[in-house]
């Protein structure tokens, strides 16, 4: 693990542990981080954020490096016991304060953001195909408004074409 740059004094003992264990896994496999990246569908930046302690990884990430690892499930299920205790101990990056137009900053990103843990797993980088499926939303008002009218056109013509018919 020489070839790693320190990590920061101020991390969480949770953190850091579970990045010395990843930086290890990793270098099990004897990969460079490009061919990382290419045998995981994360980028090479992604695992260097990863590894480096800068971002936590997201869940299937970890997942993919212990399958390029030729990790057993008992390790594995250990590596993702260490990854929950990491996300609930990652320190929070620092909030951007509003402006004073009240937009931007963390004012609104608290709302959507009811979970810390779930915050970490919605992370851009996770691949389409291992992402978990997107609940569905409920119509908009707005869509059954149009709809309605619609309708209303519709009979109406219809109503014209029968007395034009007739």
């Amino acid at each position: 693990m020489g070839a790693w740059q320190a990590l920061p004094d101020d991390l969480p003992p949770e953190v850091r542990h579970f990045v010395e264990q990843l930086r290890q896994l990793k270098d099990r496999t004897g990969l460079s981080l490009v061919a990382l990246g290419a045998r995981t569908a994360y980028s090479k930046s992604s695992w260097q954020r990863y590894l480096n302690a800068t971002q936590p990884p997201p869940r299937q990430a970890v997942v993919a490096l212990c399958r390029v690892a030729g990790v057993g499930k008992d390790e594995a299920e250990r590596f993702g016991v260490r990854w929950e205790l990491a996300v609930q101990a990652w320190p929070k990056p620092a909030t951007v304060p509003a402006k004073p137009d009240g937009t931007g900053g963390a004012a609104g990103r608290e709302e959507h953001e009811s979970d810390d843990c779930e915050a970490y797993e919605d992370d851009p980088t996770l691949p389409w195909w291992d992402a978990p499926p997107k609940r569905p939303e409920p119509p908009s008002r707005r869509l059954l408004v149009v709809a309605g009218v619609l309708v209303a056109a519709l009979m109406l013509l219809m109503v014209v074409g029968m007395l034009a018919l007739g």
